[in-house]
């Protein structure tokens, strides 16, 4: 067989395009993690970050077939491809809003989802217990806040009820304080004036 006949081999090192992109991305693995440094979960923390790496890739491909030199600018790449991650666009896709996991229906419809317990303290199951209607509470009690609480919620602007919510979830001071780049004593600050205005909504006495 002629040596022209032979197969080439391909190249041992990464191509131009794929090498410049090397280059840039631990500047944006490093904004990543800043941009995501409030995420507890070590596994929804990866996942945010592949797919704004991913994000990153295939605008940097983009921009690159059309002209554009993204050294320039690649913390505002990064910035753009975290909140895009954040906000749930992903490369294959889009998260579904109406779903209840995730994490974009939850931002978008201001609920919270939380496992129940491996094992129950009392005889039942864990998801019997809490399907079961409170019975310590007198039932005008329930009704009264059933009605009077979303009412109360709905009377903060947007910031103050994801608080509330996250308060009301158990939440640390610390990591409530992260969240919203806030000291942790004005987070307790804060949880004061909330009680205290609960109180005031409720015609409690003060």
């Amino acid at each position: 067989m002629p040596p022209s006949a032979l197969p080439c081999c391909p190249p041992s090192t990464p191509n131009p395009l794929h090498a410049r992109f090397l280059a840039i991305l631990p500047r944006i693995e490093r904004h990543g993690e800043v941009y995501f440094r409030h995420v507890k979960c070590p596994h929804r923390k990866e996942e945010l970050l592949a797919e704004m790496y991913a994000l990153c890739w295939k605008w940097f491909v983009r921009l690159d077939c059309r002209g554009k030199d993204v050294l320039g600018f690649v913390s505002a790449l990064a910035t753009y491809a975290a909140r895009a991650a954040n906000s749930g666009r992903r490369v294959c896709g889009h998260e579904r809003a109406k779903d209840a996991l995730s994490p974009l229906a939850r931002r978008k419809h201001s609920f919270a989802v939380q496992a129940l317990p491996d094992y129950s303290p009392l005889s039942g199951n864990p998801l019997e217990e809490a399907l079961t209607d409170n019975t310590a509470s007198p039932v005008p009690e329930q009704a009264a806040f059933r009605l009077d609480f979303p009412a109360w919620r709905l009377a903060h602007c947007e910031r103050d009820r994801r608080l509330i919510d996250l308060l009301l979830l158990g939440e640390r001071t610390k990591d409530v304080s992260r969240e919203f780049g806030l000291s942790q004593g004005r987070i307790s600050q804060k949880r004061r004036e909330l009680h205290d205005d609960w109180r005031r909504f409720h015609g409690e006495p003060g």
